[in-house]
């Protein structure tokens, strides 16, 4: 990297505390591989991944938690008992610190600052494609995503 032009060895060294600090995030709030609720991980990958709750904030997770009758456009209602423990899990293991203070827009996770931020080289036209379907996919691209594993190194764009 002594090679390479003072600004280009800046931005690979943002690049690489920005990714820890992410990673370090998430492994904190739950997202670890292993840091799953039996009763989450059925009933939410059901339908989709089980998002690492490390990705939202406690109050998103409290907002989506509080009617899944309407959870994004779905009837995803649970009994009492597995939506309060399934609810206190999320809020337990949420995303902490300044970036996580507010809610995201619409709770949804593909609209937050920082999933923005790292998407923003994504041209929109990728979420549309159909082995993608849409950036809440993030299986189609992150392929251990269902690990909690989100690493830039594995990302794999389909055609």
């Amino acid at each position: 990297m002594t090679g390479l032009p003072a600004f280009r060895r800046f931005s690979y060294f943002f690049g690489l505390v920005a990714a820890c600090l992410c990673v370090s995030a998430c492994a904190e709030s739950g997202a670890a591989a292993g840091l799953r609720l039996p009763a989450y991980q059925a009933e939410c990958a059901a339908c989709h991944i089980a998002y690492p709750p490390g990705l939202l904030g406690a109050k998103s997770w409290q907002h989506i938690m509080g009617d899944l009758s309407k959870h994004f456009g779905v009837d995803a209602s649970l009994d009492v008992g597995s939506t309060k423990a399934i609810s206190a899990w999320l809020v337990e293991h949420a995303g902490a610190g300044r970036r996580f203070n507010d809610t995201s827009p619409d709770n949804r996770i593909t609209k937050s600052q920082w999933f923005v931020r790292q998407h923003d080289e994504v041209s929109a036209s990728v979420f549309k494609r159909v082995a993608v379907g849409s950036a809440s996919n993030c299986a189609a691209c992150h392929k251990r995503a269902a690990d909690g594993n989100f690493s830039e190194h594995e990302v794999r764009i389909p055609k």
